[in-house]
């Protein structure tokens, strides 16, 4: 299976609308940035050994919750831990725990995208 397979996989495992969507968007303006998106974080990286996809999922939503300015791609990653077996818990612990390294604004942000997911 080459890495763009893989990626897929794994992709679709945790957050198919998500990739369906952002391939969509940028159809028209870099299509082959999707595929990149497929194959190297997904087909390289998330399908290494050593870590299981709920735990990469809560290291990405710590990431992203750190940057503070991703919130979409916080809010796929949020759908993706679900997906990929994480608690509410998890998720809402994780973004707490940011708030001694990114600060309160970015965790609030972070709980507040994290607020409309879980929603249900």
């Amino acid at each position: 299976m080459d890495r763009y397979e893989r990626g897929l996989r794994i992709l679709y495992e945790i957050n198919r609308d998500s990739y369906e969507e952002l391939k969509g968007e940028l159809e028209d303006i870099a299509p082959d940035f999707a595929r990149i998106v497929a194959e190297f974080p997904y087909g390289e990286i998330y399908s290494r050994g050593g870590l299981d996809l709920k735990t990469r999922e809560l290291i990405t939503i710590a990431a992203l919750t750190t940057l503070g300015s991703a919130t979409s791609q916080l809010k796929s990653h949020i759908r993706g831990a679900v997906n990929a077996g994480c608690t509410r818990e998890e998720i809402i612990e994780t973004i707490i725990q940011m708030s001694v390294y990114a600060g309160f604004p970015a965790a609030i942000n972070a709980l507040i995208a994290a607020k409309e997911i879980l929603k249900d």
